[in-house]
């Protein structure tokens, strides 16, 4: 018998506001999928795209990138930063071969709790129907692994 897919997602959250919109949505107990592992950063902005291609090589099937809603980032302008590139990693993520859907960004506020929780169920989802990414699959067929624990 086969088990059914669970994807592992890494959530990278702003700390301003997505991070306690997620933390909302815990005190709530609005109900999301266990599949995220998130990461607090200050800022999206901040987030470098080699932590998404760590987290894809260290074995998640997604990535989810939260920040502010643009034009109400606590470090000014520095989520638009993050939306140019959030749309280039897209594209480079197309030429490894990763479908671009495994990324997504997300803006939510601090007070967004139930929207976030949404957010990241139609992620696993959308995941899940893709199946597991096998992105370190060497050419003879060994699977090479890591852990996305580590992370």
């Amino acid at each position: 018998m086969t088990e059914a897919f669970e994807p592992v997602i890494v959530g990278f959250t702003c700390n301003w506001c997505s991070y306690r919109a997620a933390d909302l949505a815990g005190t709530a107990r609005i109900k999301y999928p266990p599949n995220i592992r998130l990461i607090r950063l200050m800022c999206s902005g901040r987030l470098d795209p080699t932590f998404v291609f760590k987290a894809f090589s260290s074995g998640a099937d997604g990535v989810l990138i939260t920040g502010c809603h643009p034009g109400e980032c606590h470090y000014v302008e520095q989520n638009y930063k993050a939306m140019r590139r959030f749309l280039l990693l897209q594209r480079t993520l197309a030429q490894f071969g990763i479908e671009p859907r495994r990324v997504r960004l997300v803006w939510a506020s601090a007070a967004e709790g139930h929207r976030l929780a949404e957010e990241i169920t139609k992620m696993v989802e959308e995941v899940r129907q893709l199946g597991p990414l096998n992105w370190l699959t060497a050419p003879d067929g060994v699977q090479v692994t890591h852990s996305v624990e580590a992370i």
